[in-house]
């Protein structure tokens, strides 16, 4: 019980900092930074759903509280900031559109699949559970903590190279993650690869092109933000990192890499695809077989 809750102690205390930080060029709402007003949107709302997900013992909403948390603050955003220039309205576009998509294909995985086996042990401890909640708000606030600073900017600057740069690597990854989203989403359709192993198309180039799909978007989305931070604000720039760190090192990679050594760890043709194709960063020299 102890160790749960130094972890939300912890998460607190840091997500705080960085609030504090991006709040210093924000534009303010009645004396209140913008900035920090959106950086709590992610943590009430994944505060409050926990309480029905503890309840009735499910994880079905996880991830869409996470896509509903990241859209209700850059709403929430716009709504509070009329003089909005055109950088801040595309960054909340992006982020919007990227939530929208990641989290509606995430809960329909869920509800097709049952269950989502990462929970099974969490979701039955109280400050476990409460924990990997809280780590959701902490995951959306920081994740999206350079966008905000770019959002909720005092000084709105206007279209200039680091937005174009910033956009353009948005798209490819944005583009890289959809495709293999979907690539291994038809290959589970089909009942002969119950259970077998991805290993075609953007799978045969790296282990998890999801993931850096993922992460080139959020550097995508942190060149735009460049040119409009101030001091402190430089801070916020910890968001890819964060994605980066939480993908491969926390929830992601890592989880992933473990469950597919326990499945297929037997599998020659398994340690072939391990030793021939990048974990993350794709290489056209990966494995084609």
């Amino acid at each position: 019980m102890i160790k749960p809750i130094v972890g939300i102690l912890v998460i607190l205390m840091i997500s705080t900092g960085v609030a504090l930080a991006g709040s210093q060029g924000s534009e303010s709402v009645a004396g209140t930074p913008l900035f920090l007003i959106c950086a709590g949107v992610g943590f009430l709302l994944h505060w409050l759903l926990f309480i029905p997900a503890y309840i009735y013992q499910t994880e079905h909403y996880f991830d869409l509280t996470g896509s509903i948390s990241y859209v209700c603050t850059v709403l929430i955003a716009y709504l509070l900031y009329p003089g909005m220039g055109t950088r801040s309205l595309i960054v909340c576009l992006l982020v919007a559109v990227w939530a929208v998509r990641l989290g509606s294909y995430l809960f329909r995985r869920v509800r097709k699949d049952g269950k989502d086996r990462r929970f099974d042990k969490i979701k039955k401890k109280f400050f476990r559970y409460l924990f990997t909640w809280t780590l959701g708000g902490a995951w959306v606030f920081i994740t999206m903590a350079a966008a905000l600073s770019a959002i909720t900017s005092a000084d709105q600057i206007a279209l200039d190279s680091y937005f174009y740069i910033g956009l353009l690597l948005w798209l490819v990854g944005f583009t890289i993650e959809v495709i293999a989203d979907r690539q291994k989403s038809e290959f589970r359709s089909k009942p002969e690869n119950k259970e077998r192993f991805i290993r075609e198309g953007l799978w045969s180039l790296s282990r998890h092109p999801n993931y850096f799909g993922e992460i080139t978007l959020w550097v995508g989305i942190a060149v735009i933000a460049l040119p409009t931070l101030v001091g402190w604000q430089y801070v916020t720039l910890i968001s890819p990192i964060f994605v980066t760190l939480l993908l491969t090192k926390v929830s992601g990679v890592n989880l992933l890499e473990k469950s597919a050594m326990e499945r297929w760890g037997d599998d020659p043709a398994y340690h072939d695809y391990v030793t021939s194709t990048p974990v993350l960063v794709p290489s056209i020299g990966g494995s084609n077989k």
